[in-house]
């Protein structure tokens, strides 16, 4: 890989510098790849000609854009056309190699990078060097433009080019990271076609690509092939054979290297001691991994802080929370800083060990360090540990050092302090903390990974509602559903809480929208709703929530029937009343029927007698018969003859029972009336089912049929009579025959 010569530095200090080829990589005790030394082998940077200063800079600008920046930000902001080209053009009147490699390396995507690589090298401005076919090989392997980087690599001898190892080695590594192995491996053996050397770089970069995946055996069979080439394995080789036999579980296999490592005479480093420990704990082998410690330290390999964080995350795993924190005493010892990954291992460990003190010490240490986890998961089980110990307090603590360390809180956070506020009763911290979740919207934040749970928003909702502050519960739970909330237990109290403070019209919305939605709602919930509405007098309101009640499946108990009912009656509402009443009685309700009676009177009074003669049928077909005698009598009093004439008819009708005064009243009301074909009518009704009758004025009303020219209808009347008088005598002579004998 190529450099900007120290010259060049001098002059004009490109702003992005080039990456340095095969880094030191760190072991990671995870599945990542071991720590490599530095690569002896690496390509020389070019001597880069001395390139004039650009012709645009003026002497009045006091800190000029580089010229391989203003070029890259060009190419970010434009399309990659002939225009742009010639832009470029008028602003460099040179390409060397220093300017090309550092515009490929600013470049922001792959494509800007290899439109100027190509352009350049067609339009006859730069003959590309070994250093920048590099470069694009690697920019192009980083973002998988695999076959792209393929052709070019290949392409080489038609350009005069040599070809270079570390080509080959940053395209195996390309295609290894894309996963594709057989193609890493095909390129491995295109090396030794196209008469690449093939040195110990090559080999190790194979060895990660395929052991990556797991193909131990295929790494034993290159790692003869290796030996039988005549290169000799460094001690980063041994260190990705060891890492990728670990990692496939091949625990003999990773011992018969290490040993082949010592026969070979090569010195194991902190790397190779991380890797060893690494794979023991992941046996379970607490013992060995502990020798290989001590022997590490034994031989002057001075242990790093993945040392420390590998025997820590071990003991942990192998539940000796002891040692792990005697290890990271040892650690603070020796000078060696904790990094994050050390206190995300170790944070949960204590907790599952119920050391809650200690993890409060070490959460104290990382605040003081400013150190923040990659997994902020430790940060909800510190949580609910210290909430399960009844510390509270430190509790909170957690979440304020989740604000100093500038790690995003989440409602999930919030829910277990406030549900563990609620359940010990210190409802005022509870509702403080709510208050914040409220005021920075933090339940809308999206990506959340720790929700809030309803165990923790339901207890809240209720406090708030019991306690007179539903409206804040409401505004708290409608961000609660934009997320997609639909908890019937929070409708519910909300509903409860709207009733009871006397806002009946929040309450009825929050019922629609859970009609909308589909979510159940419960019966106690409609009946302080309905009660709430008639306690402003706006029985009209309560009957639309009783029938919303019936619809939800609830039977409202027969006393809340009363209430509306009563209500109603008392508002004028007799009709309204009438209807409820239909509905109780449908329902299998057969209280309340001194009120039924009231309402029956009221409909026959106001003239709605075929409403009162239906709720008579409904209330007959349901084994209840009303007082008609007391009703036949009211209307005779009130002079309501129609009405009268039509229940009676109905009572006759049906055959129903009533005293034979009440038949008496009835025809005096109707003829005093003038009315007297409808006592004509009514009478002969009376004579058919009843028989003979002393209706007093009997003889009245034929006369007055007479006088109305109504002859033929008197005539029938009197026949009736004297008939039904006969038949009434022969009846009773045998009823007294049968009693003497």
């Amino acid at each position: 890989m190529a450099f900007v010569s120290n010259s060049k530095l001098l002059r004009w200090r490109p702003t992005l510098q080039p990456m340095v080829p095969n880094p030191l990589l760190r072991f990671s005790t995870s599945t990542a790849e071991p720590l490599s030394e530095p690569d002896p082998h690496t390509h020389p940077p070019p001597e880069s000609q001395p390139r004039p200063t650009p012709t645009t800079t003026t002497t009045t600008q006091r800190n000029p854009e580089k010229l391989e920046t203003t070029i890259c930000r060009m190419m970010s902001n434009r399309a990659w056309t002939t225009r742009l080209q010639n832009s470029i053009r008028s602003i460099v009147p040179h390409f060397d190699p220093s300017l090309v490699y550092n515009v490929l390396h600013g470049s922001t995507s792959p494509d800007h990078a290899l439109n100027f690589y190509r352009w350049v090298e067609r339009a006859g401005l730069f003959t590309h060097t070994t250093d920048t076919t590099l470069k694009i090989i690697q920019i192009l392997g980083r973002y998988h433009k695999l076959n792209h980087a393929r052709c070019i690599l290949l392409d080489l001898p038609n350009k005069g080019l040599p070809f270079h190892e570390d080509m080959f080695v940053s395209l195996i590594d390309s295609y290894g990271h894309a996963g594709i192995v057989q193609e890493a491996v095909k390129i491995f053996h295109k090396m030794k076609d196209l008469g690449v050397q093939r040195s110990v770089k090559s080999y190790d970069a194979l060895f990660k690509v395929i052991l990556r995946r797991g193909r131990y055996m295929m790494a034993k069979r290159y790692y003869n092939s290796m030996l039988r080439d005549g290169v000799e394995p460094t001690r980063h080789t041994f260190n990705v054979l060891l890492w990728g036999m670990f990692l496939s579980l091949r625990l003999d296999t990773a011992i018969r290297f290490y040993e082949d490592m010592k026969n070979r005479g090569v010195l194991p480093d902190v790397v190779t001691y991380n890797t060893l420990i690494n794979g023991y704990f992941r046996f379970k082998k607490v013992d060995e991994a502990e020798k290989l410690f001590v022997e590490m330290k034994g031989k002057n390999v001075a242990p790093n802080v993945i040392s420390f964080t590998t025997m820590l995350k071990g003991y942990v795993a192998a539940g000796q929370v002891d040692d792990a924190l005697k290890v990271f005493e040892e650690m603070k010892g020796c000078g060696v800083k904790p990094n994050a990954v050390t206190f995300s291992a170790l944070l949960p460990g204590l907790c599952d060990a119920g050391k809650m003190v200690e993890a409060g010490n070490v959460l104290g240490e990382m605040v003081e360090r400013y150190i923040a986890p990659k997994d902020n998961a430790v940060f909800m089980k510190l949580m609910t540990c210290q909430c399960e110990s009844g510390n509270l307090d430190a509790a909170v603590d957690v979440l304020k050092a989740m604000i100093r360390l500038s790690i995003p809180t989440e409602a999930g956070h919030y829910g277990v302090l406030i549900e563990n506020f609620c359940k010990a009763s210190v409802y005022d911290k509870a509702e403080k903390l709510l208050d914040k979740l409220i005021e920075k919207e933090i339940v809308l934040r999206s990506h959340s990974s720790f929700e809030m749970e309803p165990s923790a928003y339901n207890l809240m909702i209720g406090y708030l509602c019991d306690h007179g502050r539903t409206v804040k519960a409401e505004k708290f739970f409608r961000q609660l559903m934009k997320k997609g909330v639909q908890d019937s237990v929070g409708f519910n109290n909300l509903i409860r809480g709207h009733s009871k403070e006397g806002n009946p019209d929040s309450a009825l919305e929050i019922i629609k929208i859970m009609s909308r939605r589909g979510v159940p709602r419960d019966a106690d919930s409609y009946r302080l709703l309905i009660e709430s509405y008639l306690r402003k007098g706006e029985p009209a309101d309560a009957k639309t929530a009783l029938d919303s009640m019936l619809e939800s499946g609830h039977l409202p108990e027969s006393p809340l029937y009363r209430s509306v009912m009563e209500s109603l009656f008392d508002d004028g509402r007799v009709q309204t009343a009438s209807r409820v009443m239909k509905s109780m009685v449908e329902k299998g309700v057969k209280e309340n029927m001194d009120l039924v009676s009231k309402i029956l009177e009221a409909l026959l009074m106001r003239g709605h007698v075929e409403e009162a003669l239906g709720r008579i049928d409904l209330l007959m077909l349901n084994g209840v018969e009303p007082d008609f005698d007391h009703l036949l009598l009211v209307l005779c009093e009130k002079q309501k003859t129609i009405a009268a004439l039509k229940l009676l008819d109905f009572v006759l009708e049906r055959d129903c029972i009533i005293d034979f005064s009440i038949y008496d009243k009835v025809l005096d009301t109707l003829l005093t009336a003038g009315k007297t074909l409808n006592a004509y009518s009514i009478l002969c009704k009376i004579l058919e089912k009843r028989g003979s009758t002393d209706w007093s004025s009997r003889d009245e009303l034929i006369k007055s049929l007479n006088q109305e020219g109504n002859t033929k209808q008197a005539d029938i009347l009197s026949r009736m009579i004297r008939g039904n008088g006969k038949n009434l005598g022969k009846r009773e002579g045998k009823k007294k025959a049968a009693a003497a004998t």
